[in-house]
């Protein structure tokens, strides 16, 4: 295991024993199957039993996972073809932002999502998957685009937030992001949202408003990070983890407390284990909404929207 957590240091340090078993079984060449199989039943119980118990601090150190699915690879996975599209028509293009046409299994779909990168060269020119608003701007131009060609559209959410300098809100950050919930609200085309790793705050939620809000199983969703809630709260970002905690950001709370629609399954250990099997268990569950959604009348889809983005948080009483 290249990068591993604390609470993943059983798992590593089954597969160096593992390793060093079959090491002498070719030096020595010796019979250790047996030896090699407990050792392989042992890690594989271990491995259930941590992540069917992963605390919500837990699913956040996965949902960074360095070698984590990005939207490009899910495209570059799913699509039949993609055309990526730039700028926002008025300031510049911003690269924290993907979008363009993309064919899944024959169907043409709008594809926007953030973008993060796998190397620090990378992360800076994505500028750590923490968008500007001209890419705020830049999504809801795609947006527009797919609802005059009648295109349906998919958001990938995976930012730490909107980008936070002085730049960004002299542009209008916040206008930008909240121009998008209005306009996504009653948008003429079906949308479907999935939050594929982090999804904090505003800068999520600029591209997050659809028809079917799903999360992927170690991905988080919440007004705030953990560190940043800690520092609010406790001066310090040493109770991230029980910040983590109290947020309620995992998929199965979110889920409990109907702020999105559904959970998809990743492999075990996370999407970076496996991110084709992850990317075609992606793929069948939007090929899915996306017919159970292009069935329906549009005006019906856009007030089931507006009524299911209206009641959260709505206190009933008696």
């Amino acid at each position: 295991m290249k990068i591993t957590f604390d609470f993943e240091k059983p798992l590593a340090e089954l597969q160096q024993q593992m390793e060093k078993v079959k090491q002498v079984e070719e030096k020595n060449n010796l019979d250790m199957s047996a030896t090699i199989a407990e050792l392989q039943e042992k890690f594989d119980t271990t491995q259930k039993e941590i992540y069917a118990n992963l605390t919500g601090w837990q699913k956040v150190q996965i949902s960074r996972h360095p070698e984590r699915p990005y939207t490009l690879q899910y495209i570059e996975l799913m699509c039949d073809d993609f055309i990526e599209l730039h700028g926002d028509r008025t300031v510049g293009d911003d690269k924290a932002i993907v979008g363009g046409f993309g064919s899944i299994n024959g169907q043409t779909v709008m594809m926007i999502g953030h973008q993060k990168g796998k190397n620090t060269k990378e992360r800076q020119y994505r500028n750590f998957g923490m968008p500007n608003p001209e890419g705020y701007r830049k999504a809801l131009r795609l947006m527009k685009m797919a609802e005059k060609f009648n295109k349906p559209v998919i958001t990938l959410i995976d930012t730490p937030g909107a980008f936070p300098g002085l730049e960004a809100e002299e542009r209008g950050q916040g206008e930008a992001i909240a121009r998008n919930l209005l306009e996504m609200s009653v948008l003429k085309v079906p949308i479907i949202c999935v939050i594929i790793g982090e999804g904090a705050s505003g800068g999520a939620l600029g591209i997050g408003i659809g028809d079917k809000v799903m999360m992927l199983e170690n991905s988080w969703y919440s007004v705030i990070s953990p560190e940043n809630c800690s520092t609010i709260l406790w001066k310090t970002w040493e109770n991230k983890e029980r910040a983590a905690e109290v947020l309620k950001l995992t998929s199965t709370e979110m889920l409990k407390n109907k702020l999105i629609d559904g959970i998809i399954k990743e492999p075990l250990g996370g999407a970076h284990q496996d991110p084709v099997a992850m990317a075609s268990t992606l793929k069948k569950q939007l090929l899915k909404d996306l017919k159970t959604l292009t069935e329906k009348n549009i005006d019906e889809v856009v007030n089931e929207r507006i009524e299911k983005f209206c009641s959260m948080g709505v206190v009933i009483e008696d």
